[in-house]
């Protein structure tokens, strides 16, 4: 029960996450949005990390913390580039392969990946290549679907490593100093230098929705931890649905349509991705 309600909260949450930095990456670009949304996101977090103390084991994990953080990091700016250029009804199926990455990461870690495995990653690709690729009926404004499918899989590359990890310690560590490394890795990273060279921006308009980003991703990562904890599987079948969530949400709030192909390919993989991450 555990892993099926958290599982749940971390699609709303990124779904919710996703449909705000579409919009925040065309106003202020993806390096503004990702450094504040660090940057709110560590005064959400800080408070939390102080209440649980310090870990005992910390160094024990220490190695899996940073590349949680890594992950995380590299996995937004990746996704904000790819929204600023894509829809997010083709961008966000693509990325919701992180959760059957992470899965077939914690299943096939020391092992040979079994051949349902091989073929439905095989139907991932296709599915990806189908969505990129497929006409569009309504294109956005400067889109570019090809490289944006290109940085949304990278960026479920990340992701998927950084829940996988985040997962892995987040049995042994409180779920605030899950969450801490990459708050601190795109302050230092991207925030402060962004600040210094007068390139933070940040407007009247944007800032409550950066705010609002910036607890999503927080909660959903924390949803996450917690969920994988008791069942990463499960957990990882059910955060993967923030794709759908997400293309019929942009879909009624910013009217963005997808063609039969596109469509088409958006179903194989998230079909595909809820099969691999059951089957992993």
């Amino acid at each position: 029960m555990i892993s099926i309600l958290f599982g749940l909260g971390t699609a709303v949450c990124f779904a919710a996450g996703g449909l705000i930095n579409s919009r925040l990456t065309k106003i202020i670009g993806p390096w503004s949005t990702v450094a504040w949304v660090m940057l709110f996101g560590l005064v959400i977090t800080l408070p939390w990390v102080f209440l649980s103390g310090i870990p005992e084991n910390l160094s024990d994990s220490a190695l899996f913390l940073v590349l949680a953080g890594l992950g995380n990091i590299g996995g937004l700016i990746l996704v904000s580039f790819a929204f600023r250029i894509g829809k997010v009804g083709v961008v966000a199926p693509v990325v919701a392969t992180e959760g059957a990455i992470s899965a077939v990461i914690a299943a096939v870690t020391g092992e040979s990946i079994a051949p349902l495995v091989a073929f439905l990653l095989m139907a991932v690709v296709v599915g990806i290549v189908i969505a990129a690729i497929a006409p569009d009926p309504a294109p956005l404004h400067h889109e570019r679907p090809v490289l944006a499918a290109g940085l949304a899989t990278a960026a479920s590359l990340f992701f998927g490593i950084g829940l996988f990890t985040a997962g892995t310690v987040s049995a042994d560590l409180p779920v605030a100093w899950v969450l801490l490394p990459a708050r601190l890795v795109g302050i230092v990273a991207l925030a402060i230098p962004l600040a210094i060279t007068g390139r933070l921006l940040i407007t009247r308009r944007t800032a409550p929705w950066l705010m609002v980003m910036s607890t999503t991703e927080v909660l959903g990562t924390a949803s996450f931890a917690v969920g994988a904890a008791a069942h990463v599987g499960i957990t990882s079948v059910l955060a993967s649905q923030f794709a759908p969530i997400a293309a019929v949400m942009a879909y009624v709030l910013f009217r963005e349509r997808l063609g039969r192909l596109q469509i088409a390919g958006v179903s194989i993989l998230v079909v595909s991705v809820t099969a691999l991450a059951i089957a992993s």
